[in-house]
């Protein structure tokens, strides 16, 4: 019999006044049971518009199915034929606005939680399965891909199930990419991360870390070692800024500095000597999930006071409502219809406030939201001792420049066939924020299986 409750089964968190001050997972996981209630939820539309909603097409009504039957090992070899990630998947997509925004259960009331049984199903198989992926026999062909995110990720272990003899060249000196120096442990452990990656090892995939493309070796050095085809899955990891006055005082950090050196380098781990400020009032400039992300890491660094500064209003900011939610219940102040003027320092050159004005809603820009426009006269300051720009990435211009005739837009985005993902180069495909410019998790896993797919077509055909 299905469950006709109009409502998911909650969640259990840490309670906010304690996980504001760990690191510890915000969300501890449903129990079988819970999944068992959850799954019966589902009614298995005959035309499945959950699936159409997922980027890489999780078999969603078959998976939750065996969820509901306490068969969750089956499941989550029903998830993996099209997921490599699905633990990630489970914690850091957003579900409401892809599969879980086209549940029919959500037309009157809340859709099913197709999240939360994907991360059951992973972690389920984690803690109880001992069997290991095999790796398929080699057809002798290699492939670069360069960048271990999850964009790359995923186009390395679909190629790999093919036969394909797949190596990775990751920048930093661990794989993960955006899932290792982005994501804050308290939302995506990197234990589970490390997993994820040894999985698509045991597939054949051979990653090799501190490997700059476009200074150690370029694209076409790859192809003279032999690499038949490359994806370019680097990534948008070079942050923007305000170019406001002050942004070169001390204090001043872009949110891709702070997070790395908050979770790549473990900055929250008293064994660890990572340089960063110990602040006891920051200013987070921005209403994404990287704001967010960077608000709650600061309060969990010891931050009294923990500023949201987002020039539109509560109802415009693109973070997920869930980011939202928690950062609200963990003590973040948020000042909405607030935007910087200019940051002022005090006598040793260090961060002292951040002048700030109000603003009010004008007519929708270019991107449909309505234009924040200045209130002359409103300004004021915030005292802060820290402040961190969380206003988008691009991304690095290292591989473009070094690569003669691969084309890019004027954001300096890989321009590519969005159909097949290759670029302007034969033989070179292109994938993730490295084409779209920073977006989700599971966006980037999609482009990288379209690319894997167009890929083996291409070596099949040479």
């Amino acid at each position: 019999m299905p469950n006709m409750s109009p409502t998911k089964v909650p969640m259990p968190e840490q309670e906010p006044d304690v996980r504001n001050k760990n690191f510890l997972e915000v969300a501890k996981g449903y129990t079988a049971d819970m999944a068992k209630e959850e799954a019966a939820r589902c009614l298995n539309c005959k035309h499945k518009p959950c699936v159409g909603g997922c980027p890489v097409n999780v078999r969603i009504p078959e998976f939750i199915e065996k969820v509901a039957a306490g068969e969750f090992e089956e499941a989550y070899k029903i998830i993996t034929t099209t997921n490599g990630l699905p633990a990630v998947c489970g914690r850091v997509c957003p579900q409401e606005s892809q599969c879980e925004g086209k549940c029919v259960r959500g037309i009157k009331g809340e859709s099913v939680s197709i999240g939360r049984l994907e991360r059951f199903c992973a972690d389920y198989h984690m803690a109880n399965s001992t069997e290991k992926a095999q790796k398929p026999e080699s057809n002798g062909i290699k492939v670069a891909v360069i960048g271990a995110g999850p964009s790359g990720l995923t186009c390395a272990g679909d190629l790999a199930k093919k036969g394909y003899e797949v190596t990775v060249f990751e920048a930093f000196h661990t794989a993960g990419g955006v899932l290792v120096y982005g994501i804050p442990e308290f939302r995506l452990p990197k234990a589970i991360v490390k997993k994820e990656i040894e999985n698509l090892e045991a597939l054949g995939v051979e990653i090799q870390t501190n490997m700059v493309i476009g200074k150690v070796l370029s694209i076409d050095e790859l192809f003279d070692m032999g690499y038949k085809a490359c994806f370019v899955g680097s990534g948008a990891g070079l942050p923007s800024f305000m170019k406001i006055e002050g942004e070169e005082l001390i204090g001043v950090y872009s949110a891709n500095e702070y997070l790395t050196r908050t979770n790549l380098m473990k900055a929250y781990l008293e064994d660890y000597d990572t340089p960063i400020i110990k602040s006891k009032a920051v200013a987070v400039v921005g209403g994404g999930n990287v704001a967010m992300d960077a608000a709650r890491c600061a309060k969990r660094l010891g931050a009294e006071t923990v500023y949201i500064v987002y020039r539109r209003g509560m109802e415009e900011m693109p973070a997920r409502k869930e980011e939202i939610h928690h950062a609200m219940e963990e003590g973040i102040i948020f000042k909405n219809l607030t935007n910087p003027v200019k940051i002022l320092p005090d006598e040793n050159g260090r961060v002292r406030a951040m002048e700030c004005i109000e603003m009010e809603l004008g007519e929708p820009d270019a991107s449909g939201r309505r234009r924040p426009i200045a209130k002359e006269g409103s300004n004021f300051e915030l005292p802060v001792d820290t402040v961190i720009m969380s206003i988008g990435t691009s991304p690095n211009p290292l591989i473009r420049s070094t690569t003669p005739g691969l084309e890019t837009n004027r954001h300096g985005c890989l321009i590519v066939n969005e159909e097949t993902m290759q670029t302007s180069r034969e033989g070179v495909y292109a994938g993730g924020d490295a084409v779209t410019g920073a977006a989700t998790v599971i966006l980037a896993m999609g482009a990288g299986k379209q690319a894997a797919k167009s890929i083996d077509e291409y070596l099949s055909n040479s």
